[in-house]
């Protein structure tokens, strides 16, 4: 992949800029809805000494984040870790179990109507999947016309107009605005998808996955375009990826997030250079480079764990390699290692 980014200078200027996004001790859980029959079923296993097992799914457990203003923030991990469970809390798509919000400073909860209303509209998701994010029953030109036209950011008059400079923004002749979905190629798609977002003027895009069904050259095009978007709309964005290489061209800053957990967090470079979480440490291990062609590549020993009955302690240590008895029994909190890198080990306080 060759995405032709810049992003050396972005850190410098996000960094003394105002957080867009706050995330305080986010955490989302989701559990099974049982009929009267199953509740009944439950009382009498317990009633006669049984057990019942744990139907809570802990998808984002107690995650503190911040998004300045400017900036790119990659979050990665393992499929199943909670990237896309916490990008829609971000994006307002999911409430939170616990925790808070923060937009621009405030509590989304303390919004009224009309102020959740244009907070929404400033945040968007990009989704993974072109094929199933955009209507099968519906013209591009409306999947992309149709937000603005419902919020009244124009009027009928203006309407074709608009929507053409939507199609063009986002690199799509506007001549094709008149077809359906599947008479598009998946780079097109994710294109609309990118239109349709955009139309509504945000100012935060939340990227979930937003390359991973393209194809290689293809991927390269729409990092481009992303890249490009953000210095002529000063977007601020949340790129969520499994893919460390994506995350390298695009982020000012990273954050590794293992088993619902943020467990380090710092710029771009540093953790590439000199990452200090076990985890993070593995998973740069097995990045394919030119310059390790020759080795065998072998996965992080051990699968991650479920989210239904997480280990105790640090969530990693049954795949660490340096676990030690605290592990086992204490949750890491993410600690100042080194300036604007945290990090969530116990190895940080040993000796």
């Amino acid at each position: 992949m060759s995405a032709t980014t810049n992003n050396a200078a972005a850190p410098n200027a996000a960094q003394g800029a105002a957080a867009v996004i706050e995330l305080r001790g986010i955490s989302k859980r989701f559990g099974k809805s049982l009929d009267v029959a199953a509740k009944m079923a439950q009382g009498l296993k317990r009633a006669m000494g049984g057990t019942v097992p744990n139907t809570v799914v802990r998808a984002v457990d107690n995650v503190d984040l911040t998004v300045r203003r400017g900036e790119v923030v990659g979050l990665v991990g393992e499929s199943g870790c909670g990237k896309s469970t916490l990008g829609r809390m971000v994006a307002g798509i999911m409430p939170p179990s616990d925790g808070t919000v923060l937009f621009e400073g405030r509590d989304i909860r303390s919004f009224n109507a009309e102020e959740a209303r244009q907070a929404k509209l400033k945040v968007q998701m990009i989704f993974q999947d072109p094929y199933a994010s955009l209507n099968p029953r519906m013209r591009v030109d409306e999947i992309v016309g149709e937000a603005p036209r419902v919020h009244r950011l124009i009027g009928p008059e203006g309407y074709d107009a608009y929507v053409d400079a939507q199609f063009q923004r986002a690199g799509l002749d506007p001549a094709y605005k008149r077809r359906y979905p599947h008479q598009f190629s998946g780079g097109q798609r994710q294109r609309i998808g990118i239109a349709r977002a955009l139309a509504v003027q945000p100012e935060f895009l939340v990227c979930d996955e937003a390359v991973a069904a393209l194809d290689v050259s293809i991927q390269a095009q729409i990092l481009n375009l992303f890249m490009d978007l953000r210095e002529q709309l000063d977007l601020t964005y949340l790129f969520i990826s499994h893919d460390l290489g994506v995350v390298e061209h695009l982020s000012d800053r990273v954050a590794i997030m293992y088993l619902g957990r943020i467990v380090e967090e710092a710029p771009a470079e540093e953790i590439f250079a000199r990452a200090n979480h076990p985890y993070t440490q593995a998973l740069l291990a097995e990045v394919p480079r030119i310059d390790t062609r020759k080795r065998t590549f072998t996965a992080i020993k051990g699968e991650i764990p479920s989210p239904i009955n997480p280990p105790p302690g640090c969530h990693f240590h049954p795949r660490c390699p340096h676990a030690m008895p605290i592990c086992r029994e204490q949750a890491p909190t993410l600690a100042t290692v080194a300036p604007g890198h945290r990090s969530a080990c116990h190895l940080n306080s040993v000796g």
